[in-house]
């Protein structure tokens, strides 16, 4: 589990998140969901120490993050696998390479060991067999793949996702989601996915948090969600005609 207590971030005189607190579950892909600029992002980046709180805690399993000397924060790095957005594949590197990079980097494991894992990862986003092709190669479903294929090679305990599906037409949308829920369970993984995808909240959305205006305005389920009269959630998330006809039956 991961929890957020408290949390407050500014950039100047622009308060981005105030006193947000929330219980990200293990098993669970729990999602972060608001319109740009609500601070879900900023969020996301302070889960993985790219910005520094201004106030409050971040805690892995009981332990305080943000209190953490430089080496200590190295080693719950190293537990957390991270899908960027777009991928962000190297691209100057094979399939195999790309998901070869974190073991190279973090452990002391053989060539012979890394190449088993980098093909039990293949295997598990389906995806066996294409270890020596190169990013330009690849549809951006398969690219997607490989960046999770990357994100599980390390065996992590927690696994952040930023906008999983941006780019991508809704079939490949939905593979998308339902591998990361599939994983999340499989690894027993404490998953976070940063999205502004509709489809993929009432696909994936086991615990979800919404933020507006840099605040926790809701929190709740996908049923929840239908059927709740919070204004602003609403607002954001019924705006399509689709989800209107959810609403109203």
């Amino acid at each position: 589990m991961i929890k957020v207590e408290n949390i407050r971030k500014e950039f100047g005189d622009n308060l981005v998140l105030n006193d947000v607190s929330f219980s990200f579950e293990k098993r669970k892909t729990n999602l972060i969901i608001g319109e740009s600029g609500s601070g879900k992002t900023t969020l996301l980046k302070l889960l993985i120490g790219l910005h520094t709180l201004d106030s409050g805690n971040i805690i892995y399993d009981g332990r305080v993050f943000n209190e953490m000397k430089l080496k200590q924060k190295r080693l719950i790095r190293q537990e957390i696998g991270m899908l960027f957005q777009g991928g962000a594949l190297f691209d100057y590197m094979s399939v195999e390479e790309n998901i070869m990079f974190p073991l190279t980097m973090f452990t002391e494991q053989s060539e012979e060991e890394k190449l088993d894992r980098v093909n039990f990862c293949l295997q598990r986003v389906n995806l066996e067999n294409t270890n020596t092709l190169l990013p330009s190669e690849l549809s951006g479903g398969m690219l997607k793949r490989v960046a999770i294929a990357r994100a599980i090679s390390m065996n992590p305990k927690y696994l952040l996702c930023d906008e999983p599906n941006s780019g991508l037409d809704p079939k490949t949308a939905i593979v998308i989601d339902n591998l990361i829920q599939e994983i999340t369970e499989e690894f027993d993984m404490t998953t976070i996915v940063n999205t502004h995808d509709m489809n993929s909240v009432m696909q994936i959305g086991e615990n979800i948090v919404f933020i507006h205006k840099g605040v926790i305005w809701w929190e709740g389920n996908k049923e929840e969600l239908i059927h709740t009269n919070n204004k602003e959630l609403n607002d954001f998330v019924f705006a399509s005609e689709l989800f209107k006809r959810l609403k109203n039956k």
